[in-house]
């Protein structure tokens, strides 16, 4: 397969994977009860109300276990196939929730050795650290390879 070809395979399966699990989310009745669970977008008074949508967006995509890289995570709530949050609101709640980024690499490479590509590292490497791919740092996804023994 080729790399144009396997880049379009990623992003259809990135893609898929965010509906499919979005979709399968449920939205609980609110109460007026509190929860001992809140997400950082409960927690903050002095937000937008946009501001607090995309953090628990950002916190959706990333309980996926799709492994979002900080370039992919605010695409994917940019875009108007994602979520369609300005730059600035996608920005601010990618700060506000601070995810292991190396986590997420780890992650993101796992699900590629999951749907059988047989990536070789260098493989891997171009495809965690493309920004049509993940768009990880060349050192997250040095980690990452690393980590799967790579």
């Amino acid at each position: 397969m080729n790399m144009s070809a396997l880049k379009t395979v990623t992003t259809a399966l990135v893609a898929a994977t965010s509906v499919l699990a979005l979709s399968a989310c449920e939205v609980p009745e609110d109460t007026g009860g509190s929860s001992s669970g809140t997400s950082k977008a409960e927690k903050a008074e002095n937000f937008t109300p946009a501001q607090t949508n995309a953090i628990q967006a950002a916190e959706n995509y990333l309980d996926t276990g799709m492994g979002f890289s900080r370039h992919g995570l605010i695409e994917q709530l940019t875009s108007e196939a994602g979520s369609g949050f300005k730059k600035k609101d996608a920005v601010f709640a990618v700060k506000q929730i601070k995810p292991n980024w190396n986590k997420q690499a780890v992650q993101s490479a796992k699900n590629y050795q999951d749907t059988g590509m047989g990536l070789s590292r260098d493989g891997m490497l171009e495809q965690l650290t493309s920004k049509v791919g993940s768009g990880f740092t060349p050192a997250q996804a040095e980690f990452a390879v690393n980590k799967l023994g790579l």
